[in-house]
């Protein structure tokens, strides 16, 4: 688990849900080297309370495809790499996919509330894939005995990524905890032991 050995032909067909996250970003960021096209998907897409309290509803979507430089992209799409396929793998592509795209779209609405229209612009993965996090910790409450690793893994790297969330400048703090709380309460239905066993016959 969270250990990658498979072939990039075998990591695109068994996850793909994973992949074409992961490109898709990379798709987008590549477009700012574009004239004109770039600019115009940056600032149509980027968070801004602002606007959004001006109609512009998308943009509690479209930040989390959006990254700042290479190093946001690269630490962000690391992160889906290597979290990504085991949930995938667990939860099945439509609920790994609903894990992604909801936990992203609750922190830029915890963003949204708590920071208020004054808050500034904001972008990237990283709420949603702190929703992935808030996921793992809501299928470790439930198989806490029966998945070891998950506590030996998921736990310190969730309280590593909190810390560096509070010491890192220029971070979405509202953002990142409100991406785990939404994975952890979307996980919660999801990875109950009832619907688990279901999905396995």
């Amino acid at each position: 688990m969270f250990i990658r050995r498979e072939s990039f032909s075998e990591y695109i067909r068994l996850y793909p849900v994973t992949t074409v996250l992961i490109a898709l970003n990379i798709l987008l960021y590549l477009t700012r080297f574009i004239p004109s096209l770039g600019d115009f998907i940056l600032s149509e897409g980027i968070g801004y309370n602002l606007f959004v309290a001006q109609g512009e509803w998308w943009r509690l979507v479209t930040p989390m495809f959006l990254h700042a430089d290479f190093m946001h992209l690269l630490m962000n799409m690391f992160s889906l790499f290597i979290l990504g396929p085991d949930l995938e793998k667990i939860a099945g592509k439509a609920r790994f996919f609903t894990i992604f795209f909801l936990s992203g779209i609750f922190a830029n609405l915890v963003t949204y509330f708590v920071q208020g229209v004054t808050y500034g612009p904001h972008l990237g993965a990283s709420g949603a894939i702190f929703g992935l996090f808030g996921a793992f910790l809501a299928l470790y409450y439930y198989t806490r005995d029966a998945m070891p690793e998950l506590r030996q893994i998921i736990l310190p790297m969730t309280v590593i990524g909190i810390v560096l969330t509070f010491l890192t400048p220029n971070i979405n703090v509202t953002a990142h905890l409100g991406g785990l709380v939404g994975g952890f309460l979307i996980g919660l239905p999801y990875f109950h032991p009832k619907r688990l066993n279901e999905w396995r016959k």
